[in-house]
C-alpha cells in the first residue's frame, strides 16, 4: 500500500488576550488622523478602567495624555496608580508594536472645591509642583454656573494659584463657566503665567477666543466642537492659531458626537482633532501635529517632552 501523504500540522491562531480583547470591543470606529496627537484634558482617574482608556488611546493615535490630579479628591489614586496603568497599557500593546502615550499630570482644586482650601492643601501642592511628573497647575478658575463653592473663594482660589503658576514656571490650566469676562480681568490683572496659560474646553465665540490670544493664552477644544449646533465655537477654532491650539476631551465628560451618551475616554481626542481640522479647513494631520507639539512644550517643564 502506498505511503499516505502526511497531513500537514494543524495551526491554531490564538486570538488576543482576554484583557486586550474586551479594549478592542470597546473602541469604536475612529478617525485616522495621520499624525499622533494628544488629549491635553483627561481626568484617568474617573474612568472605570485607565488601563484600558490608555490601551485605547495608544491604538487610536494618541502619544501624549495630561490627566488632572484634584488635591481634595483622592489625589492617591493616581500619584500612587499612574504608573502601573502605563505599565499594564504597556504589556497589552507591546505584541502590537505600540506603546502607551506619556501620561503627564496637572495638579490644584477645581473651583467647584475651592472652599477646601487650607494652608495645609496649599503646601501640598507646592510640594507637587516640583514632581517632574507634573507638567501645570490646575484646573483652576472660576464656575458661576453651579456655585459649588463661594464666588469669593472661588476668586481667592484662582488667583492663588496662578500666582503659584508664575512661581514655579509651570502652565495655569484654567476652567471658566459662565465667568470668562471676569476671568479674563484676572488674568489681565495678575498676568499670564510665563510657563502659559490653556483655557480649557473652551464653548464661547471667536470674539472671546480672540481676546484671550491676544493675552498669551492657548485654547483648547473638546467635545461641544463636534456638536452639530456648535456652530460659533467652531468658528473660534478657526481663528485659533495652530502654534495656540490643543485638544482634549475632558473625559468622563462630554462626549463628541456621534458616541454621546457613552462614556468619554482619551481615544475619542481624535474626533475633536478632526472637527478643529474641518473648521481650519486643514488636514487632520496638521492639527494633530500642532496639538501634540504645543503639548509637549507646554507639559515639559521648560523643555520639550
Amino acid at each position: 500500500m502506498p505511503e499516505m501523504p502526511s497531513q500537514p500540522e494543524r495551526v491554531v491562531e490564538q486570538g488576543p488576550e482576554p484583557e486586550v480583547a474586551r479594549a478592542l470591543a470597546l473602541l469604536p470606529e475612529l478617525p485616522d488622523l495621520g499624525a499622533l496627537s494628544v488629549d491635553a484634558h483627561a481626568h484617568l482617574d474617573m474612568l472605570d478602567d485607565p488601563v484600558g482608556a490608555l490601551e485605547r488611546s495608544a491604538r487610536a493615535g494618541l502619544a501624549l495624555v495630561a490627566t488632572i490630579v484634584d488635591l481634595t479628591e483622592s489625589p492617591e489614586t493616581t500619584l500612587d496608580g499612574v504608573e502601573e496603568w502605563r505599565t499594564q497599557a504597556a504589556e497589552r500593546l507591546r505584541p502590537d508594536g505600540l506603546v502607551p502615550p506619556e501620561v503627564r499630570l496637572v495638579v490644584g482644586w477645581h473651583p467647584h472645591n475651592a472652599k477646601a482650601h487650607s494652608e495645609a492643601l496649599l503646601e501640598r501642592l507646592r510640594e507637587l509642583a516640583a514632581d517632574p511628573r507634573v507638567g501645570a497647575i490646575g484646573e483652576v478658575g472660576l464656575d458661576f454656573h453651579y456655585d459649588h463653592s463661594p464666588r469669593d473663594d472661588q476668586r481667592a482660589s484662582f488667583r492663588m494659584h496662578v500666582e503659584l503658576a508664575h512661581e514655579t514656571g509651570l502652565p495655569v490650566i484654567v476652567h471658566l463657566r459662565e465667568a470668562h469676562e471676569e476671568g479674563a480681568a484676572t488674568l489681565a490683572e495678575v498676568g499670564v503665567p510665563p510657563g502659559g496659560c490653556v483655557i480649557h474646553c473652551f464653548t464661547e465665540g471667536p470674539e472671546l477666543a480672540e481676546r484671550f490670544l491676544d493675552m498669551g493664552c492657548s485654547i483648547s477644544f473638546a467635545g461641544p466642537v463636534t456638536f452639530p449646533k456648535a456652530h460659533q465655537l467652531r468658528e473660534a477654532a478657526a481663528v485659533v492659531p495652530l502654534d495656540r491650539l490643543l485638544v482634549e476631551t475632558d473625559c468622563p465628560f462630554l462626549t463628541p458626537h456621534p458616541y454621546r451618551g457613552r462614556t468619554n475616554e482619551p481615544a475619542f481626542a481624535v474626533l475633536n482633532a478632526e472637527a478643529v481640522a474641518a473648521a481650519k479647513a486643514i488636514a487632520p494631520a496638521a492639527v494633530a501635529s500642532a496639538a501634540l507639539e504645543n503639548a509637549r512644550v507646554l507639559f515639559g517643564r521648560g523643555e520639550r517632552l
